[in-house]
């Protein structure tokens, strides 16, 4: 079975899912780090110019390397202008919220995302909340409580950047489940990495100082192009092959990983708390892949 663009329609494997979610998991904490080793360098526009300038070329070069270029297609360009606008939006706030506040806490309040895909996903997508998903987006938000403690009456705008950026995230996972059933990973890559060469191009020059890479910032820069790539290609590969509200709870592994990344890298605070959130974050995750390969035996 095929969509019309004579993609072929993916099977239901929750499994391979899962597995590429770890390879998102890990792209994703690896950025986050490469954005902190830039904090001053660049604004935000500048760093989503360049990633994007060079996530498109290795899109480019990937897609002609394999023969695959042709499946790039215009024919729902208005939904990849919609998709990779809102993507936009929630990765400067992001990456604004990774300046200012601990990697933890941004990542804990980013985490909201897979809650507001599971509530969201019944009305965009059709997909049913079952108990098990539900009971594993609620293990992993209590983990991420027990990790992050957040201190609601300290909010400060890089926490206020962090929430609203996972509202953009969960809109943008809901999208890309949208134009998976449509468009191929190639294309949906082109125009994610095309769309936002634009949009940060274009802000970044709008006031019209540009603070242009220099032999300290590219390595950094070019880290972030490239797990920013590998990190959404895992994760439509993810979103291809199962539920968003399957596939987004695992993204709460993330929380311990950059956790401790933050403790060794930059001395940011690490306790037991960490552990027994991690533990707990686990205990969602499982229940959620077990239960959906239970029903999908493939």
């Amino acid at each position: 079975m095929s969509a019309p663009n004579g993609v072929p329609a993916p099977a239901h494997n929750p499994l391979r899912a899962a597995l590429w979610m770890t390879g998102a998991i890990t792209s994703f904490s690896a950025m986050a780090i490469a954005v902190r080793e830039l904090k001053g360098a660049h604004d935000t526009f500048e760093i989503m110019a360049v990633r994007s300038a060079v996530g498109l070329l290795i899109v480019l070069a990937a897609a002609f390397a394999t023969g695959r270029l042709r499946e790039v297609s215009a024919q729902r360009l208005g939904g990849h202008v919609l998709r990779n606008a809102i993507h936009f939006t929630g990765q400067n706030l992001w990456i604004l919220a990774v300046t200012l506040i601990p990697l933890a806490q941004v990542f804990a309040l980013e985490f909201t995302t897979p809650i507001w895909v599971l509530l969201l996903s019944p009305f965009f997508l059709g997909e049913r909340i079952t108990p098990l998903r539900m009971l594993a987006a609620v293990l992993g938000f209590v983990g991420i409580l027990v990790v992050a403690r957040p201190d609601v009456g300290g909010v400060n705008l890089g926490m206020m950047a962090a929430a609203a950026s996972a509202v953009c995230f969960a809109l943008t996972g809901i999208t890309t489940k949208v134009l998976t059933r449509r468009e191929s990973i190639v294309s949906i890559m082109f125009w994610l990495t095309l769309l936002q060469l634009v949009f940060g191009a274009g802000i970044a020059l709008w006031d019209g100082v540009v603070r242009w890479p220099t032999a300290a910032s590219w390595p950094w820069l070019v880290v972030i192009g490239v797990t920013g790539v590998v990190a959404h290609f895992c994760l439509t590969s993810a979103l291809r092959l199962a539920p968003a509200s399957f596939v987004m709870p695992i993204d709460f592994a993330r929380l311990p990983l950059i956790a401790v990344a933050g403790a060794v890298l930059y001395g940011e605070a690490i306790d037991a708390a960490v552990l027994v959130g991690a533990a707990i974050i686990f205990a969602g995750n499982y229940i959620n892949v077990w239960s959906e390969t239970r029903r999908n035996p493939r």
